[in-house]
Order: C-alpha cells, then structure tokens, then sequence
C-alpha cells in the first residue's frame, strides 16, 4: 500500500507533466541559434563565385578562407566545452552571437582577401564555433534526463533547418541584391533581432528557475541529474586520448567533417554550377537535401535511444560513401554528364539521398561519447570530437578546391571521399560495447 507522501509526490509530478516543460523552450532556443549561427556558416558555398569575382581570386584562395573557419572552429571546441564548464552555455551563445553578427556586418565593407580572411576565417568562425553542437549538448544534457537521445537528435536538426532555411535563400538572395548586402542584413538581423531573444530566455540549468531536469523521478539519486564529475586539465585529456573508444569514435567523425561540411555544403553548389545547372535547381537541390537532413536528423537521435548506436553508424556512414557514387558518376563522365544536364532531378535525387546520412551521424556519436566517458567533461569530450570533425571540414573545404583549379573537376576529391568512408564505417561496427566500458 503507497503511503501518503508517495501519493503527495505522484500528484506532485502529474500536475507538473501537465505543464510545457521549459526544458523545451530551451530546447527551441538552442535549435533556433543552431538554426541561425550555423545556416550561415553552411551558405559559404554561396560565397565561392561572387567572392572570386569581387576579389579577384581563385577557387583554390577562396577555399583556404573555407579551411581557415573550419580550422578555428575545430579549434575552438575543445576550449568552447572548457569554458562551459565555468560559464555556462548561456554565456558562449550569447557571445558566439555577438561576434558572428559583428563579422558579418563588417565583412558588407571588405575589399581586400585578408580582409576576408580575418572577418569571415577568424572572427565569425570563433562564434560559429560557440553556437555549436558542443554547448548544445551540455545545455540539453542539464535539461533532460529523459528522451536526451530525441533532444540531441532534434538540437542536431537545428543545423540542418538552417541547411534548409538560409543556404537557399543566401543563394538567391545573392542573385537578387549582392554578396555585401546579403551579409550586411545578416549581421543586423543576429545584432538587432535575434540576440535579445537569447538575453531575456536561455537560462543554463532547471534550477535557475526552480526546477528540475525534464523526465526527472524522485526515486534516482539527485547525482545522476547533475553534470558529470568535472575533471580537469590537460592531464584528463591525455587519459582521454588513450582510450581506443575515443580514437573509433573521433576518426570517423573526421570522415564525417571531410565528407559533409567540407567537400558537399562547400562545394556542392560550385561543382553543379560547373555543369551548369540554374540557379532555382541548385535551390531546389540544396533545400531537399536540407528537409531529408532534417526529417533524417530527428529519426537519428529517436533511433539512438532504442538501437544499438555503434551498428547505426556503421551503416550510416556506408550508405553516405554510397551516396557519393552517384555524384562520382554525375561529375566523372562526359556521356553521363550529358544526360545530366538535361536531367537535373538527378541532381536532386542526389540531394534527398545524401540528406538522409548527411548530419544523422551526429546523435549517435554523442549519445555513444556520453556513454563511453560518463566521468569526464561532456563539453571536453565533446569538444574534442568536434574538433576532429571541423578539422576534417577544413580539409574537405580546401582540397577539393585546389584539386579543382589543378584538374578542372571534383572527381578525385569525391573518390577519395569514399574510400575514407568505407573506412569509417568499418571502425565504427569495431567500437565496444558502451555497457562494457
């Protein structure tokens, strides 16, 4: 028979299940930054053209910016889950606001490369690298105990809405105004509109505003709702490079750097212009991608809570090599190529195809991260995982770009790329068991 207080704390947690938890308001508001921060970063390859154009450079140059943003935004994941420690998630997506707003308003009034490589490379590329995954998972990791697979899934939705969102409208916002002014109406909008929206409404924790984590049940332990313990130092993140969990799950998500941000959402839209295709194609193609991304995304991090994480991305990251065939076969022959161009729903097949693998990996890798290293840091952890994967982007940014002007198409960079995906798909059915760690 249930005493009194049990019944008094049952009654307790129905009337509160009967209210919108916060913890989803704080979810929207980590999507709607992810949404923003990284719907810009991902319109870089709207840039590439009118870049070339307007400074008088080379695809090879203007990639570099490319690799310089995704080398300090790989940078700075690491220190960004430091810091988070200290500060708090509030703190770093108010800044990275801040500075990806001013950049870009700034960036309007450049006219020379270094210019570009400063305002764009560096200082935008430090916001982007706080409006991030890395200070996304410990925000949603303080407010939900429960369905914390479903959060991070649809937290990692939030980049491919921005994917789906900005990218097509920065490419035919450029077409329809200019480069300047595009950049110049998103850096008013983030300093104007979107960062007093952050200010007043993001808070770090549940008991900031007296309250407890979301599916939080008075029969757990209060410990196993707070942070992991905070080791810290460079000494805890050496024990974490000896461990073979890390390196399985790092390497891939590299592959995973290299192959999406860095060789398709950089140069996806200069590879289908080189086979002239129109501008409301390449939209079409980039906005399919974006929504099966998204819908992609979601179903990952749902699936993560119920199948085993490592066997998701061993299939995941084989189905995105298979993926690539496809554009190896539109891209590396001239009798295809034809049929190509007077077919463009093969660009946009591609585009529904490689969407559904295309950020889905991100869910498991962090759900199977915060399994592995339950004593660690999540923002060192994660940051450094992040870090691997941005570096991957920079060099899946730059390559493709120098091959280009040295071969005069992409067909080696997207070779390559499924290689190294076949190859991380093979670490990722090695991984241990996460019960067994």
């Amino acid at each position: 028979m249930k005493g009194p207080e049990t019944i008094s704390e049952q009654g307790q947690q129905t009337a509160y299940n009967k209210r919108i938890h916060y913890a989803w308001i704080i979810l929207a508001l980590a999507f709607l930054t992810l949404l923003t921060i990284q719907g810009i970063r991902l319109s870089f390859g709207a840039f590439i053209e009118p870049w070339e154009s307007f400074f008088q450079s080379n695809r090879g140059l203007i990639s570099m910016v490319g690799m310089v943003s995704y080398i300090i935004f790989g940078i700075s994941q690491p220190v960004v889950g430091r810091i988070i420690d200290h500060v708090g998630p509030r703190t770093i997506f108010v800044g990275s606001v801040i500075f990806v707003g001013t950049a870009m308003f700034m960036t309007a009034f450049a006219h020379h490369p270094w210019q570009l490589f400063l305002l764009y490379g560096i200082i935008a590329s430090i916001g982007f690298g706080g409006a991030s995954q890395v200070a996304g998972t410990v925000v949603i990791s303080n407010w939900f105990q429960k369905k914390r697979g479903l959060a991070l899934g649809i937290l990692s939705a939030g980049t491919a809405a921005g994917q789906l969102l900005i990218v097509p409208s920065t490419l035919n916002f450029i077409s329809w105004t200019t480069w300047q002014t595009t950049v110049l109406s998103y850096g008013l909008f983030l300093m104007l509109i979107f960062l007093p929206l952050l200010v007043f409404f993001i808070k770090n924790r549940p008991a900031e505003m007296d309250l407890q984590p979301y599916g939080y049940t008075v029969k757990r332990p209060a410990k196993t709702v707070q942070m992991p313990i905070r080791a810290t130092g460079t000494f805890v993140f050496l024990k974490v490079l000896k461990k073979k969990e890390f390196w399985f799950l790092m390497l891939p998500f590299f592959v995973c750097g290299v192959t999406t941000s860095g060789l398709i959402d950089t140069h996806l839209i200069p590879f289908s212009k080189h086979h002239g295709v129109s501008n409301a194609v390449i939209s079409w193609t980039i906005g399919l991608l974006a929504a099966f991304n998204f819908a992609g995304t979601i179903t990952s991090g749902y699936f993560s809570d119920k199948w085993d994480c490592r066997k998701m991305l061993g299939f995941l990251y084989g189905i995105r090599g298979m993926t690539l065939v496809l554009l190896l076969i539109i891209g590396g022959f001239s009798d295809l190529a034809v049929f190509f161009h007077h077919n463009p729903a093969m660009l946009m097949f591609f585009g529904i195809s490689f969407g559904i693998v295309d950020f889905s990996t991100v869910a498991p890798t962090i759900k199977l991260a915060t399994e592995y290293f339950k004593t660690y840091s999540i923002g060192l952890v994660v940051g450094g995982l992040f870090l691997s994967h941005q570096i991957g982007a920079a060099l899946g940014s730059y390559l493709p770009g120098m091959l280009y002007d040295m071969m005069g198409n992409y067909q080696q960079s997207i070779i390559y790329a499924i290689i190294i995906l076949v190859a991380a798909a093979v670490m990722s059915f090695l991984l241990p068991n996460p019960e067994n760690s």
